[in-house]
C-alpha cells in the first residue's frame, strides 16, 4: 500500500517517492549561515587530514590516508541533500519507523560486528565502509524523542517515562559494545530536547544528579567493567599533574599526549604539521578522537579559541534556527540536532583537556569516521530541510509570540 500525503493547499495528493521525497527546495528559506559554518568546520577538517598525510608520507610512517578521507567525505556528503530533501510530514509520521530500525542494526552488532581494541561497534559494509551503527542510533534517537515530544508537554513525572526509556535503550545496547562515549551523548541530547519540549529546570537538575550519583555508585562498588574502571581511576590521578607525568608510559599515555600537545601550541601555535603530535606521531587517534588536540597544538590558543567558537556558534545556530520554527515536531528534531553537534563537541573537547574520562568520541565534521561523517551531513540536511520549510501547524505552539 502506498503512502499518500495530501498538498496542504488541497491540490493533488503526493504518493511513492514524492510523499517522501520533496522536489522542491526553498532556496531563499534556507539558514545559509549555518551551511557556510558547516563547510567551513568541513574544510578545516580536509586541511588538518590532508597536513598529517603529508607528514606521515615525509617521515616514512603509514597512519593517515587522505585519500580515505577524501573517499569518505564523497559517500557521506550526499546524505546531506537526502535530509535536505525528505518532506517533514514523512519524518513526523514515520519516526517509529526510523528508531526501530536504528534500534535493529545496533542489536545486530554483538551478531555480525567485527571487534577492535576489545571492542565490537562495526559492521563491514562492501566497498571497505565500516558502518558503525552507535551514530546513525543517535540521530534515530533525536527523530522518535522529537515524535514523543511533539503532543508530550511533560505536565506530570509520568510524562518523562516514556523518552526516558526510549532513550535508556540504546544507551544499554551502546555500553555493552562498549562504546561508553557513544552512551554519554545521549544524556545531555535527550536533556536537551526535553527541556526544549518545556520540561522543568528543578525536574532535569534532579534526574541529572540521580544520574551523577548512580555514576559515582557504579564507580565505587564497581559495576562498570574492569577497563572502565580504570580509566576513571587514570583520569582521577591525571589530575595532579606529577601523577600524570609518572604514569606517561602507562595507562595514562593518551591522556598525557593529548595535553602536551595542547599545552604545546603556545599563543600563537606551531604551523600546520610542525606540531608534535604530527612530527612524532605519538599521539593515539590523532584523527579520530584526538584531533582536536592536533588543531589545538598547531594553531595555538588564539587560533584554537576562534576554532571553538566557530563550532559553539555552529551549533547554537542551529538552536536559533529551531527557535524560528512554529511547528512543533520540526523544532524538537532541528533543536536535537544541535544538540547532538554541542553535544560531541563539549564531550570531546573534555576529554581531550583532561576535563572528563578518557573515551573514544569523534569530533562531527572533523573527525574522519566514515559513519560519524554520514551520520552528521545527514542530521545537518534535516535541520536545514525542517527549519526552512514553513510547514502550516495547528498545534498551540503555532500561536505563541
Amino acid at each position: 500500500m502506498n503512502q499518500t500525503v495530501w498538498n496542504w493547499k488541497g491540490q493533488r495528493p503526493q504518493s511513492g517517492l514524492r510523499s517522501i521525497f520533496s522536489p522542491r527546495i526553498p532556496w531563499l528559506d534556507i539558514d545559509w549561515h549555518v551551511v557556510v559554518l558547516g563547510l567551513g568546520l568541513v574544510a578545516t577538517s580536509v586541511v588538518f587530514v590532508n597536513t598529517m598525510d603529508e607528514r606521515d608520507n615525509f617521515f616514512g610512517r603509514d597512519g593517515v590516508s587522505f585519500a580515505s578521507h577524501v573517499k569518505k567525505l564523497v559517500v557521506a556528503l550526499p546524505f546531506l541533500f537526502l535530509g535536505f530533501s525528505i518532506r517533514p510530514r514523512w519524518v513526523r509520521r514515520n519516526a517509529w519507523l526510523v528508531y526501530v530500525l536504528a534500534m535493529g542494526m545496533l542489536i545486530l552488532v554483538p551478531i555480525f560486528g567485527e571487534e577492535r581494541n576489545h571492542a565490537r561497534r562495526w559492521i563491514q559494509l562492501p566497498m571497505g565502509f565500516d558502518l558503525q551503527p552507535s551514530e546513525l542510533a543517535k540521530l534515530g534517537l533525536v527523530v522518535i524523542l522529537a515524535s514523543v515530544l511533539y503532543r508530550n508537554r511533560l505536565q506530570g513525572l509520568l510524562d518523562y517515562a516514556k523518552p526516558a526509556v526510549l532513550a535508556f535503550f540504546p544507551m544499554v545496547l551502546v555500553a555493552a559494545q562498549p562504546d561508553l562515549g557513544t552512551a554519554l551523548t545521549i544524556v545531555p541530547i535527550t536533556l536537551g530536547m526535553c527541556w526544549l519540549a518545556g520540561a522543568r529546570a528543578r525536574v532535569l537538575l534532579g534526574v541529572l544528579a540521580l544520574g551523577c550519583a548512580l555514576a559515582i555508585s557504579a564507580y565505587q562498588f564497581e559495576w562498570v567493567q574492569g577497563y572502565q574502571h580504570k580509566r576513571i581511576e587514570t583520569w582521577l590521578a591525571s589530575l595532579d599533574d606529577d601523577l600524570l607525568i609518572d604514569n606517561k608510559n602507562g595507562a595514562a599515555f593518551h591522556a598525557y599526549q593529548s595535553r602536551v600537545c595542547i599545552g604545546g601550541g603556545g599563543l600563537w601555535g606551531k604551523g600546520l604539521g610542525g606540531g608534535v603530535a604530527n612530527e612524532a606521531g605519538h599521539l593515539p587517534e590523532r584523527t579520530s578522537d584526538s584531533i582536536f588536540a592536533v588543531i589545538a597544538e598547531e594553531l595555538g590558543f588564539l587560533g584554537t579559541s576562534l576554532f571553538i567558537l566557530g563550532y559553539v556558534a555552529f551549533g547554537v545556530a542551529i538552536l536559533a534556527a529551531a527557535g524560528t520554527v512554529r511547528e512543533r515536531f520540526s523544532r524538537l528534531l532541528t533543536g536535537g540536532v544541535g544538540l547532538y553537534f554541542l553535544s560531541h563537541f563539549f564531550i570531546n573537547v573534555g576529554v581531550n583537556l583532561g576535563l572528563l574520562p578518557m573515551t573514544g568520541l569523534p569530533l562531527p565534521l572533523i573527525s574522519t569516521g566514515g559513519s560519524s561523517l554520514l551520520a552528521s551531513f545527514l542530521a545537518l540536511g534535516l535541520a536545514l530541510g525542517l527549519s526552512s520549510r514553513h510547514e502550516p501547524t495547528l498545534d498551540l505552539d503555532a500561536f505563541r509570540g
